[in-house]
Order: C-alpha cells, then sequence, then structure tokens
C-alpha cells in the first residue's frame, strides 16, 4: 500500500491554478523529492496532502486515510515540517516538544522516552533548555524535525528543510533525513536540486503546478545534455585539425570545440551507439604527435536535466 497518494489534485485560487491535475504515490522506504522553482506548486501540493489546504477538486490520502474526509486519523500517520520551520518562539526546546506530545495524546511515560531517544538522534542534547528564539537558524530546524518525528509517523513531509541553512548544517540534516529513511515515507519539497542527488530515491519535477517528470535520478541524469559525452583537453594551435581526426574513430558521432584558448584546447566527443574508449582517442591523436593533458567522461547533472524538462514545457 502507499503511504503518500495524490489522485488528480487540482487547487485553483481564482484565476490562478496553483496545482493542475497531479497525481503520484509513495511507498515505505522511498524518499521522493518534490522539485520546481519557486512557485511551482509545492508548497500549496504539501498542504493539501498534509490536510492544511482543501483542494479545488481531487482527492490526497495518507496511509490510506483521505486527508480531508478523515484527516484526524490521516495526520496521526504524518509528521510534517513546514516551510521556515514555525514554534513557539519563547518556549525552551524541552516544553516545545513536551507541548507537541501532549498534543498527540502521548504519555507522560511514552513522551519522555520517545524525548529522550530524541535528543540524542537529532542532536538537540546542547540547546536542550534553551529558548527557541535564542536558537540558529540550523537548530531551529532539528526542532522543526523533532516535532515531526515525535510520534513516529509513517509519512514525512518536509517542506524546503535545508533552505538557508550552511554547508555543514545541510550536510547533518541530509544524514539525518537518510537515517530514517528506511522506515518511512518521506516526501521532501525543494528547489534545491543538490538535495535531490544527495538524499531522494525517485525526483519528481513540477512547474506552473504541473507535473513533467517522475523518475529516478539515475535515470533523469541519463537524459541529460552531454551524458556519457567524453571530455578532452588538447595542447595544439590546430584545433580543427584535432576534430578531423577524431570524426575517423569509429563511435565517434560528432565533436565540439568547446574552448580555445592560449594554445590548449578543449573538446566534447559525442558518442554513438559504440562508445570509444579513452585509450582508443589517446592513441589516434599519438599517431599525429598530438598529446592529451586530460580526458574524462562527462558527469551529467540534474540542474541540466531540470532546464531541459521546464524548458521543453515553458509554453504548455
Amino acid at each position: 500500500m502507499a503511504l503518500v497518494e495524490t489522485r488528480d489534485l487540482v487547487k485553483k485560487f481564482g484565476a490562478l491554478t496553483a496545482v493542475d491535475h497531479i497525481s503520484f504515490s509513495v511507498g515505505r522506504g522511498e524518499v521522493v523529492g518534490f522539485l520546481g522553482p519557486n512557485g511551482a506548486g509545492k508548497s500549496t501540493t504539501m498542504k493539501i496532502i498534509s490536510g492544511f489546504l482543501e483542494p479545488t477538486s481531487g482527492r490526497a490520502f495518507i496511509a490510506g486515510h483521505d486527508s480531508h474526509e478523515d484527516p484526524i486519523t490521516a495526520r496521526r500517520h504524518l509528521g510534517y515540517l513546514p516551510e521556515g520551520a514555525p514554534a513557539y518562539s519563547d518556549m525552551t526546546v524541552a516544553a516545545f516538544l513536551d507541548f507537541v506530545a501532549g498534543m498527540h495524546g502521548m504519555s507522560k511515560q511514552k513522551a519522555n522516552s520517545r524525548l529522550a531517544e530524541l535528543v540524542e538522534r537529532v542532536d538537540l542534547a546542547g540547546v536542550w533548555n534553551q529558548r527557541i528564539e535564542s536558537l540558529s537558524k540550523g537548530f531551529k530546524r532539528r526542532v522543526g524535525i523533532a516535532q515531526a518525528l515525535i510520534h513516529d509517523p509513517d509519512v514525512l513531509i518536509l517542506d524546503e528543510p535545508t533552505d538557508g541553512l550552511d554547508p555543514n548544517q545541510k550536510h547533518e540534516m541530509r544524514s539525518l533525513i537518510r537515517s530514517i529513511a528506511a522506515n518511512k515515507a518521506i516526501v521532501v519539497s525543494t528547489h534545491i536540486l543538490e538535495e535531490v542527488e544527495a538524499i531522494c530515491s525517485r525526483a519528481i519535477i513540477i512547474a506552473k503546478g504541473r507535473m513533467l517528470a517522475d523518475s529516478t535520478p539515475a535515470d533523469l541524469m541519463a537524459k541529460a545534455p552531454g551524458q556519457g559525452s567524453m571530455a578532452l583537453t588538447v595542447e595544439t594551435a590546430q584545433p580543427q585539425r584535432v576534430v578531423d581526426l577524431l570524426a575517423q574513430q569509429p563511435g565517434v558521432a560528432n565533436v565540439e570545440i568547446t574552448s580555445h584558448v592560449n594554445g590548449v584546447a578543449q573538446f566534447l566527443v559525442h558518442s554513438g551507439d559504440v562508445r570509444p574508449s579513452g585509450a582508443a582517442i589517446t592513441k589516434l591523436l599519438a599517431k599525429s604527435d598530438i598529446v592529451v593533458e586530460e580526458i574524462h567522461m562527462e558527469r551529467a547533472r540534474l540542474d541540466e536535466v531540470f532546464r531541459q524538462i521546464t524548458r521543453q514545457n515553458a509554453g504548455a
């Protein structure tokens, strides 16, 4: 059974369609990146799934329970970190999380046991008795994660969990998400592409409220421009001669000169059905006394795929 499911969700604000017929599902053990530019409809979709917004049409389910027809039961299975990680700033971390545990109907004994576990897992011991308003942005995010996890939900929805954090804080937050992923269905709404590559098993790309792609990051990156191409750096005053020589190599579809500065040229060698080896290309050029200074396979980047997909659908 899918732990998160949306069926043909639509949300309109007057003449604006913020969410336009979005359907997907997330199973246990999956971390799905909900990816799109600012204003794409990510947060609106998350609010519908979590029951904070009513859809214009369509349905959303948490662990099989309709978020709007059976919201209390659905939310028992849901942990939600809204964008900005709001909390009662005048409370201490301990008091706030104890309050949240009480709101979930947890007994004092169960709450104390769970809080002791979260103090270690989310690394809050050093700020346990501090007021939330005095915390750094990174620790406020940790408190937000702790409140979302306190009742050990099956589903976790994280809206921009690392937005505004420094590189070390981002690394720590991503490590935490990976550590809890195996037994939950997690949806991470983000506009940060590196986030999807770092922690997600699937990526859903949306723009202008429409779903444009749903695949693994690896499958998406396989479609990137330049994927499987070979980058080549050669010292030469005649880059076109290098292009002509490389065109003779079996498996080479075409060759681009990407730069030529101070007698050093860089090329991108695109393959056909059969990819030539770096050794074969180096040997071919060596026969003409051309020395290869550097050669490597180009690695696709998710941002390239994102731009390609959203450009293709910009006018749709």
